[in-house]
């Protein structure tokens, strides 16, 4: 019998993130991945630098310094705190962790394409559950369940459709479930929310030992390049993926730039504002070119086309990458990452002599 790999694998469609170059173009605009425009903070920065002479040294294995950083800064329990190579790490750990064969991941239909790759990757079935207007359904969510889930991952706020769900329909959410499947929260762009009823999970996981929530320093925190992300979890949950994850998963460098990042909160804030802005000055541009942004509290949004395909292509000839829906089942729509006012400006500009 031929090699085989384990049931699921090639199902699955390999991710593929957002372009980052035009051949023949020098001066393009990456708004197709969510990144931050303002780039790291500078005192990130610093730290990664400093580490060029210990690049011979294994990292610390329990991404000490870091948890305690992010626990300082929000008021956690270290020792719930599991760091990982990006969020991605943690919702692919988590899966293995929990789900196999046999086994059922809910999702809704328009979250993160990680958690149908994540489910097929260990054999388990996962299920796209119907939105309601673009955003997640908890009535169709907890009618999904049956005795074969394990896992319900909720993106809040969502990627791509920029939506998210209240405090108070998450604690719904989790109250209908039964203990043994595990809601996993994804907030990876928790940091942009201005919503009053929005937060992040915090209080969920430290009263429910079902309740995880994944966070991110690719966003808000601009170090998409070094890979970096953390869970917050139950102490049984936590011992589980410290358990799984390799010993060294973190980098070094990675681990330095997290610290000094987690705690420069003042360039968090100064993000935040600057998204904001020009989010607002963005949706405002596009009404006038009769254009609607769905309502988000990301650092993107998502715009409908009549033909958003040919939106897309207009744009990459005007030197701006932006984000096709189509494995999203919004073949309508792009998706576009807020850049700087100016970025936005362009984007503006490519856009009104776009023929719709």
């Amino acid at each position: 019998m031929a090699l085989q790999p384990r049931p699921g694998i090639m199902e699955i469609a390999a991710y593929v993130g957002g372009e980052a170059s035009i051949p023949g173009v020098d001066r393009v605009l990456r708004l197709a991945s969510n990144e931050n425009p303002l780039g790291p903070s500078p005192r990130a920065m610093e730290a990664y630098r400093e580490l060029a002479d210990e690049l011979h040294r294994y990292p610390d294995g329990g991404a000490t310094a870091l948890r305690e950083s992010i626990a300082e800064v929000y008021g956690l329990d270290a020792s719930r705190i599991v760091c990982g190579a990006g969020s991605d790490e943690l919702i692919s750990l988590l899966t293995r962790a929990y789900a196999g064969p046999g086994d059922e991941v809910l999702y809704s239909r328009h979250g993160f394409l990680m958690y149908p790759i994540s489910a097929k990757g260990v054999g388990a079935r996962p299920v796209a559950v119907a939105e309601r207007n673009l955003c997640a359904d908890v009535d169709a969510l907890l009618e999904a369940v049956n005795e074969h889930t394990r896992i319900l991952f909720l993106a809040n706020p969502n990627n791509p459709t920029g939506s998210y769900l209240p405090a108070s329909e998450v604690e719904r959410l989790q109250a209908g479930l039964p203990e043994s499947v595990l809601l996993v929260i994804d907030a990876a762009y928790a940091e942009y929310v201005e919503a009053a009823d929005y937060e992040a999970g915090v209080r969920l996981v430290e009263n429910c030992e079902n309740v995880v929530m994944t966070r991110t320093f690719s966003k808000i925190h601009g170090l998409a390049a070094l890979r970096l992300g953390w869970a917050y979890c139950s102490p049984a949950v936590a011992d589980v993926l410290n358990r799984l994850r390799g010993p060294f998963n973190v980098s070094a460098p990675a681990l330095a730039a997290g610290v000094a990042a987690i705690r420069d909160q003042d360039y968090v804030a100064q993000c935040r504002d600057s998204n904001r802005k020009a989010r607002a000055a963005f949706v405002e541009g596009l009404k006038r070119l009769n254009l609607r942004a769905e309502p988000s509290e990301g650092n993107f949004v998502l715009v409908r086309f009549s033909d958003a395909a040919a939106a897309a292509e207009h744009l990459k000839k005007q030197g701006v990458l932006v984000r096709r829906m189509d494995s999203y089942g919004l073949a309508q729509h792009l998706r576009i990452t807020i850049g700087s006012e100016a970025d936005m400006g362009r984007v503006l500009t490519a856009l009104s002599s776009l023929d719709q």
